[in-house]
């Protein structure tokens, strides 16, 4: 059987816990061969982004071009965009090619409180590329944001937000709930008919750089597996909760998951 392939589009996080480094990292633990599109450059370690360096339209269009031509993937991944400018091309891109299986993490803000996304870019983020989506993975911050300031404070608000986030154009939201309160940490699904809870015990580390990287990037792995999106979902959610229960407590400041733990631990 043929591998099925993935690609990542997202910026390069110099301390390997998230952005293209655990993107590929997660791939390659699902079993689909994976390949990146890299919109900028980060210097950043587990303290925190230290400097953002994002790569022409050119750069970035090169490299689109290259893998889109030879190395069609059956599922697509976006995480860090930057600007406005990347945004559209991207998305230009994006309906040339009639790509299926958008998962687009609205990266914004790193866990140390760094713009990821120039503000400016969120509008062009929702009218460019949300069409495009077949699912966005935002957390509860996020959210809020792509919905001009919503308060979700519960499931009733998360509920709310879903369907209202389905209607910026993507087939399937799972929003994330792991900022709220609570024993659980609780995602939804929703298709715009049903919402599904996925809910887990919560797990008490600090150690989550790039945890929402790495939970899109194992939904793009499943769905370019031919996995159905209920299926992927579940396997996204056990996978980032068992690197989660498994951080690596390495570096000073806030470490990143485990991405193999759901291969080694049987727990």
């Amino acid at each position: 059987m043929a591998i099925k392939k993935a690609l990542t589009i997202a910026g390069s996080d110099s301390g390997g816990g998230a952005g293209i480094q655990a993107d590929l990292k997660t791939f390659q633990e699902r079993e689909v061969f994976g390949m990146s599109v890299i919109t900028a450059l980060t210097a950043q370690n587990t303290q925190g982004v230290h400097g953002v360096f994002p790569q022409t339209t050119n750069c970035v269009e090169a490299q689109l071009q290259a893998v889109l031509d030879d190395l069609r993937p059956e599922a697509i991944k976006t995480g860090m965009l930057f600007s406005a400018e990347l945004i559209e091309l991207i998305a230009s891109y994006f309906h040339r090619y009639e790509l299926e299986h958008v998962v687009v993490d609205p990266v914004m803000i790193a866990k140390g409180g760094s713009e990821l996304l120039q503000s400016e870019a969120v509008e062009a983020l929702k009218q460019k590329l949300l069409p495009h989506a077949y699912m966005l993975t935002p957390n509860v911050p996020e959210a809020s944001k792509l919905l001009e300031g919503a308060e979700i404070r519960d499931k009733k608000d998360m509920k709310e937000a879903a369907f209202a986030l389905r209607e910026l154009g993507p087939e399937h939201i799972v929003l994330k709930g792991g900022h709220l309160e609570g024993e659980e940490s609780t995602d939804m699904w929703c298709d715009g008919e049903t919402v599904k809870e996925f809910r887990v015990g919560r797990v008490e580390t600090t150690h989550t750089h790039g945890t929402g990287c790495t939970f899109a990037a194992c939904l793009a792995a499943e769905l370019a597996k031919g996995n159905t999106t209920e299926e992927a979902v579940a396997t996204a959610k056990a996978y980032i909760t068992k690197a989660i229960v498994h951080s690596l407590n390495i570096g000073t400041g806030i470490g990143p998951t485990d991405h193999a733990a759901y291969r080694l631990y049987q727990d």
